[in-house]
């Protein structure tokens, strides 16, 4: 019985309410009076930040309170009935609307109900999907913190007629979803009163701020460290053998896939001239392996310097064969950190030439020996000749034997040079070979040093 008999004064009063009331004006009394508008704004979620785009999506519940002169009533007369709920679209409402709003769609709010109450106060409470342009830095991406602005205001109401109030000093955040990209670090409100250029009237505005820090898990797993992992493989393609004939291929693979990654993030980001951390470190590490690929080209020359090549030059003997070797702990072939050299390429190395020739002596010993046996027969003969004149078959066969032991020393002496010579080209192109070997772990180091204070760097930025 109570409950219809609340219902039957609620229809009395909302009859007798509109009965003369209209929507149309500004509900005062007094057109000079201003209208106090109390703004509030509940953050539940933050359904999308497209950074190309640079537009926010989020859902807000946006609550309005003001005070209607022409809807007022003495509850003591309606059986102490203090509000009741009626369509919005029957009361004035201020048009509150977002001032940087990004969507093409201008269709009316909710239209949700409203609280009237005995006193005249009205309460708003409508759900929207609201999408704003945001100014987007994406200078530390993916570490990076944005802050985009919600600017609500009145879209023809002055200063004068409608001025809008904070209900709170920042966003309530109480009913916000934990979204899986950012993080909220707050949301500030400020009032501001901005004159614009095509009135004279002061036209009052709410700014929320919406702090945002990036959650940078997702980016770093699978963007920033198959990076750095990539990076590391480009220095090791110094300590590839120069005759597997895989080292320009390698810095190449790379290199695309690099490219594979910098086109990833040139499709999340922005077109602007603000270039993202992550890109600056794809650049650098890029051009860090174009370097390296060329200086592997470089190297592989002068490994494959043949016996037609230019000896090493006394400076590079110098600084690379003797200390630069030793820092990079490069050996010859057959050698390692810890056997010594072969005794028998130790000593070749040390005799060198004069070795060759001893042993060339050492050869043509015998023979010599033999001719000069030879000629002193000879000359023996001559004598018995000359006191006998006796001219047999002996002393044919001691010239015909003689003849033979010059050519063999020839033909010997022409085949140690040949060797000799085969030797020394064969040395130059272990020297060539020495020297790339060398060139190869000293740019290795150097680029993994490189590429480890790079990783460094942006960690660093990161932190």
């Amino acid at each position: 019985a109570v409950e219809s008999a609340k219902g039957k004064y609620a229809h009395m009063l909302f009859n007798e309410l509109f009965e003369d009331y209209s929507n149309a004006l500004r509900p005062v009394e007094d057109t000079d009076k201003v209208l106090n508008v109390t703004l509030q704004i509940t953050l539940s979620q933050i359904k999308d930040m497209d950074e190309r785009n640079q537009i926010l999506s989020a859902y807000l519940w946006i609550r309005q309170s003001w005070y209607d002169a022409y809807l007022r009533w003495d509850k003591d007369k309606y059986d102490g009935l203090d509000s009741i709920r009626i369509p919005s679209n029957l009361v004035w409402r201020p048009d509150i609307v977002l001032y940087n709003k990004a969507d093409d769609d201008f269709s009316e709010p909710v239209n949700t109900n409203v609280v009237l109450r005995y006193d005249g106060k009205i309460t708003w409470d409508a759900p929207a999907i609201t999408k704003s342009s945001c100014v987007v830095d994406v200078s530390y991406f993916p570490f990076d913190s944005q802050q985009c602005n919600l600017t609500f205001g009145s879209w023809t109401y002055n200063g004068n007629q409608v001025d809008l109030i904070n209900s709170l000093d920042s966003g309530d955040l109480s009913d916000f979803i934990e979204d899986v990209e950012w993080e909220i670090h707050g949301m500030p409100a400020v009032k501001n009163v901005i004159t614009y250029g095509c009135c004279s009237e002061p036209y009052p505005d709410v700014t929320f701020t919406l702090i945002l820090k990036r959650k940078s898990s997702f980016y770093i797993f699978n963007l920033l460290l198959p990076c750095i992992l990539i990076s590391f493989l480009a220095p090791l393609g110094f300590y590839l053998p120069a005759d597997s004939g895989e080292k320009v291929s390698l810095g190449v693979t790379v290199l695309l896939a690099l490219t594979v990654f910098q086109l990833m993030v040139a499709e999340i980001m922005p077109p602007s001239e603000n270039v993202p951390l992550i890109g600056k470190y794809y650049i650098a590490t890029m051009t860090m392996i174009t370097a390296s690929t060329a200086l592997t080209i470089i190297i592989m020359n002068l490994h494959h310097c043949g016996s037609e090549a230019k000896p090493v030059p006394q400076w590079a003997k110098v600084v690379i064969l003797d200390y630069m070797s030793k820092i990079f702990f490069v050996y010859d072939v057959g050698e390692n950190c810890t056997s010594p050299k072969r005794e028998k390429e130790e000593e070749c190395r040390l005799e060198g030439d004069d070795g060759c020739q001893r042993k060339h002596k050492e050869v043509s010993s015998p023979l010599s020996t033999r001719n000069d046996d030879c000629n002193l027969k000879e000359k023996l003969n001559g004598n018995w000749n000359k006191s006998y004149g006796v001219h047999g078959e002996n002393v044919r066969d001691t010239v015909n034997c003689c003849s033979c032991y010059k050519m063999l020393i020839k033909n010997i002496e022409y085949i140690a040079n040949c060797v000799r010579d085969h030797k020394a080209n064969r040395a130059k192109g272990i020297e060539w070979k020495k020297v790339a070997k060398v060139m190869d772990r000293f740019f290795m180091w150097i680029f993994f040093i490189m590429v480890f204070f790079m990783s460094v760097l942006i960690i660093g930025k990161a932190a």
